[in-house]
């Protein structure tokens, strides 16, 4: 570790402000030299291994000449001229002293001497140039014994390849971290550690990266921890340091000061103290703490003080991190950084304090003041101009004399003050005895006002002064190091309006429940979806734009005010809107996290710059087959590509008009779409001559008429599949039967409804199948259904109302019912409800049934009613064939009896009695029907039964095919496909010639040069070269000459 010690001494800070102090021991101290002012470069960069030159640079307004131009100089003249040397001891050099030293140096010795002065005087911050070298030692000119030298020599084993293109060239810098890399120094102890840590466990190795990515991005860590702490607490107290974050931390170049970190961790561990105090349970509202935890706008919960469990957890985890953070700093040397860079500043504020009110020095640098006039005194407040840090710092070094004589004027100022103030003192005596009390407290108040004034303007000014800085130079920056997350910001943006659409119901008051395809399908938009989804399309919008006019103070604007606005709206508004706290609200908080994903990235875009030109859409940086399907993906979403045309040419300065600016996309997107082809193409290429594989074919080919045979028949797959497989059971939840006869009053009415529907068990269902076993018919209408689709229904025989008709339709009635010549019916009608929601088409399905009635029976029936006869009305009246048993119950309206199950297409017979109560003055009537033949359930009971065979239904997810039906999915879909089939197989023979580019290079390079003037504001060239694009275009040959095969 030799060498390391000696560069580490080398490159201690120091500069040449400590020299210029010391004009008198430039001719009895060591002199220094640099480097690169060799007489015997010539002979040293002859031999096969070249001497390393270190350059000693200074970060000042110093010219570090090129190494050539003295190399030249150096060549020409061993000795400077008599003017140079001038120069040289007007700098403080010796020159004599450089000339014997120079004279000393022979090509034999290979020796390149560094030498300093002792005591203060130290090599300044420096980078090296280095190249392959043999010797290299560091010592004083004093010591001849060779002391205190460092000798530096190569790899002996490496010696062959120190010429190589591994070794930079002679003017390139080098890092230590890149001479340790390229082997330049040999130690044998850097070689043992890399073998130990070589030959350890994988799962050890694994650790020690994870906690170096650790160690690398404990900035970000510390981001992230803060962040995570205020979307669990939500809180007032938590809100500063996520805003400080987005709106200084991030924006500080190159990183966060020591002011903000320390700042964190004060007021982290403030915030853990108060937290800890309000826990105390004398505190009024710790008393109902379970009561109000969950009210959004409880006082104690807004503060962040309410007592709840693991109160300070998060802010111990984020005050563990800042202080790891912390010591990172440190062990780096970055923690104290700040002190050097603002050295010259404490010592300018220093000197204009002790200037306040007599003036000011005089300086190298401009100081504005802004003069308050008083009656007492005049007080001057001043602050720097909007310079950068290292030339604050070079012209507070250099101006320290003019500060000092600033300083002692200021004292002989006040001196002669203070004296002419004694010798008028007795003559203002007998003045101030002759004012009232009153008088001078007045002037006293006037004064401690005017003081109270200067000091409150003062204290404004040095917070808004550093504040103002900080954004003057973010905006208008000496150096930038300009990079693009446009596309990332982007697709953070994307994220959020995913999120936003389908977690709606998450910004929205009492529509936890809410679907957004339900409430579109009704017509309705919820108003919270409709104001975030137009936010979050806003800022799309307008990012976009910042983007493309390359604007950096309008994106500071932009970010200041997202940052307060979505503040504000997710931590103030948003609980008092949904009613429930935000760290209640998971898709709200995955929206914010998301959101400062996206501030993160704005706020690095803001710091580097924007680019200074935008060429092209990112996905055409490359040509392979991701970026190719991306981009036919990106161009096949609805008005995105249009939106993003028009959005550019507006935002864009050019010549071209709108049509024009589409039509060089449009080219521009088909001739990158053609590169992609052509590149594949050459990665596989196809031999001249031989037959395509079969792999191809059949993978290919046969992909493509698997896919035209299921387009063909996918309404009938669809329709097949979706109820024998992904069918769903819907059972009845009401059965209801109703009986009429000839258009009166209905005699019967009765439902079956929970206990009275009974799904048909095995050994019932093994019966009825064996019933039919011989009826192909029914057969085969019974393999489409199974024992859960069938519902038995049984129905009370009394009818559950009386019949209530009044006396004159009675006897018009029996008077119907009697009269051969007119004609009467019975009617027979059920209705069958199901569950909605479950994806059928309509939720009742009914059907009547009409069959007129024999004489014989009408006879009976009006006798029945008439109650003449004893023994008329209590014989029961026999109903042939009107009673379907079988009833059938799809998924729309139309419910049809199922005649395949009825023997000989015949309905079943029925019996019907009025039942008189005699026992009330009333004299209620009502009707009691029963079903003859064989039954399921109770055969001797004296009651109805219907038997429903429900059909399943689609899912509700696939419910928007299946209600087309076979028919409207082949006139929807089959047809609308085959068009675009059609078009993709037809019209090639009059796109061959934009088609079959075989060399697209030079059309994409004319594109990206019509870009690239644009970008630079050549807008007379770029209508130069758009008019080329399209004669290149209307021109057959020149695109045939300008497409071939490049040559050599």
């Amino acid at each position: 570790m030799y060498y390391q010690n000696h560069i580490m001494n080398l490159s201690r800070e120091s500069g040449l402000d400590t020299i210029d102090e010391r004009p008198g021991a430039a001719s009895g101290a060591q002199t220094a030299h640099r480097m690169d002012s060799l007489d015997s470069h010539d002979s040293i960069s002859s031999e096969p291994t070249q001497c390393t030159m270190l350059y000693s640079r200074q970060g000042t307004t110093e010219t570090i000449e090129e190494v050539e131009a003295e190399q030249e100089e150096e060549a020409g003249s061993t000795v400077p001229e008599p003017r140079e040397a001038k120069e040289y001891e007007a700098a403080g050099y010796d020159v004599g002293a450089m000339g014997a030293e120079e004279a000393s140096l022979t090509p034999e010795e290979e020796l390149t001497q560094f030498s300093t002065l002792d005591g203060d005087v130290e090599a300044p911050p420096s980078y090296s140039k280095a190249v392959s070298f043999e010797h290299l030692s560091f010592g004083s000119q004093d010591d001849s014994a060779g002391k205190n030298h460092m000798a530096v020599s190569p790899d002996d084993s490496r010696t062959d390849k120190l010429g190589s293109s591994i070794l930079p060239p002679l003017t390139h810098e080098l890092t230590a971290s890149e001479l340790l890399l390229n082997k330049m120094f040999h130690d044998d102890e850097l070689e043992e550690s890399e073998k130990f840590y070589v030959g350890q466990p994988r799962f050890l190795l694994l650790f020690y990266a994870m906690y170096n990515t650790l160690v690398a991005r404990s900035e970000m860590v510390c981001y992230f921890v803060i962040i995570l702490n205020h979307m669990v607490s939500a809180s007032m107290i938590t809100l500063l340091l996520p805003i400080l974050i987005f709106l200084w931390a991030m924006l500080s170049v190159p990183r966060p000061s020591r002011r903000f970190w320390m700042m964190a961790i004060v007021y982290t561990e403030v915030a853990i103290v108060v937290k800890y105090f309000f826990q105390f349970g004398f505190f009024p509202w710790n008393k109902n703490a379970e009561v109000n935890k969950d009210k959004p706008y409880h006082p104690p919960n807004i503060i962040g003080v309410e007592k709840k469990e693991g109160y300070v957890l998060y802010d111990l985890i984020q005050l563990l991190a800042l202080f790891f953070h912390r010591s990172i700093l440190k062990c780096h040397g970055l923690w104290d950084e700040d002190d050097m860079m603002e050295s010259g500043m404490d010592k300018e504020e220093s000197d204009d304090e002790l200037s306040l009110g007599h003036g000011r020095r005089d300086s190298s640098d401009s100081l504005k003041s802004i003069n308050l006039a008083a009656s007492v005194e005049s007080v001057h407040v001043t602050f720097p101009e909007q310079q950068t840090a290292v030339r604050r710092k070079r012209s507070s070094s250099n101006s320290e004399p003019s500060q000092r004589s600033s300083f002692s004027s200021n004292r002989s100022q006040r001196g002669s003050t203070s004296t002419r103030n004694s010798s008028q003192k007795g003559s203002s005596v007998l003045s101030i005895k002759q004012k009232s009390k009153r008088e001078l407290y007045m002037e006293k108040l006037q004064e401690h006002l005017i003081k109270a004034k200067a000091f409150t303007i003062k204290k404004t000014l040095q917070i808004y002064v550093p504040i103002k800085q900080f954004f003057y130079n973010l905006i208008h920056p000496d150096y930038s190091a300009v990079t693009d997350v446009y596309v990332l910001m982007f697709l953070a943006d994307t994220v959020d309006f995913i999120i936003i659409v389908f977690g709606f119901w998450a910004f929205g008051k009492h529509s936890a429940a809410a679907d957004i395809t339900s409430s579109l399908s009704e017509d309705q938009v919820p108003g919270p979806f409709l104001v975030m989804v137009l936010i979050q399309f806003g800022t799309m919008v307008v990012d976009r734009a910042l983007y493309l006019r390359k604007t950096v103070l309008g994106k500071v604007i932009f970010q200041v005010i997202l940052v307060f606005g979505i503040h504000f709206w997710m931590f103030f508004i948003l609980p008092g809107v949904t009613e429930r706290k935000f760290s209640q609200n998971l898709v709200a908080q995955l929206w914010y996290f998301v959101k400062c994903v996206y501030f993160g990235l704005s706020a690095y875009q803001i710091r580097c710059g924007y680019p200074t030109r935008v060429l092209g859409n990112f996905l055409t940086k490359s040509y392979n087959y991701v970026n190719l399907f991306l981009f036919q993906g990106f161009r096949l979403v609805p008005f995105l590509t249009e939106l993003r045309a028009v959005m550019d040419w507006v935002w864009t300065d050019t010549t071209l008009s709108l049509s024009s600016w589409i039509c060089v996309e449009d080219i521009y997107a088909h001739i990158f779409i053609l590169k992609c082809w052509r590149e594949s193409e050459k990665r596989y290429p196809q031999p001249r001559g031989q037959k395509k594989k079969k792999v191809v074919k059949y993978g290919m080919g046969g992909m493509i008429i698997v896919l035209l045979i299921c387009i063909v028949w996918f309404p009938l797959l669809f329709m097949s599949l979706i109820k024998s497989v992904a069918g769903v059971i819907n059972q009845p939840l009401d059965v209801s039967v109703t009986i009429t006869l000839g258009g009166y009053q209905p005699i019967f009415t009765m439902s079956a409804q929970q206990s009275q529907l009974k799904v048909m068990d095995q050994q019932n269902f093994n019966k009825f199948i064996q019933a039919f076993s011989r009826d192909t018919g029914a057969m085969q209408f019974l393999e489409n259904y199974e024992k859960e689709d069938i519902t038995v229904a049984e129905l009370e025989g009394n009818s559950n109302s009386l019949w209530t008709i009044s006396p004159p339709s009675k006897q018009k009635m029996i008077h119907e019912l009697l009269d051969p010549n007119s004609s009467f019916s019975v009617v027979f009608s059920w209705s069958i409800q199901r569950n909605l929601s479950l994806g059928a088409k309509s939720e009742i399905a009914t059907d009547k049934l009409s069959f007129p009635l024999k004489n014989i029976t009408r006879k009976n029936i009006a006798k029945m009613i008439a109650g003449n006869s004893t023994e008329g009305s209590k014989t029961p009246v026999t109903i042939e064939k009107i009673y379907p048993y079988y009833v059938k119950a799809p998924s729309d309206s139309n419910s049809k009896p199922i005649k395949q199950l009825l023997s000989e297409n015949n309905f079943m017979d029925i019996t019907i009695i009025l039942s008189r109560d005699n026992t009330t003055k009333y004299n209620s009537e009502w009707w009691v029907l029963n079903l003859t033949g064989n039954r399921i359930y109770n055969p001797n009971s004296q009651a109805l039964e219907l038997v429903v065979f429900n059909d399943k239904v689609s899912p509700p997810s696939l419910g928007f095919l299946a209600g087309y039906g076979i028919m409207g999915l082949y006139a929807s879909v089959v047809l609308v496909i085959g068009k675009f089939v059609r078009e993709f197989f037809s019209g090639i023979s009059h796109s061959i010639m934009f088609e079959e580019l075989p060399n697209v290079d030079r059309i994409l390079k004319l594109c990206t040069d019509i870009f690239l003037v644009r970008e630079t504001g050549e807008l007379e060239l770029e209508e130069d070269l758009y008019a080329k694009l399209i004669f290149l275009y209307r021109s057959p040959e020149t695109m045939i000459k300008w497409t071939r095969e490049k040559t050599n």
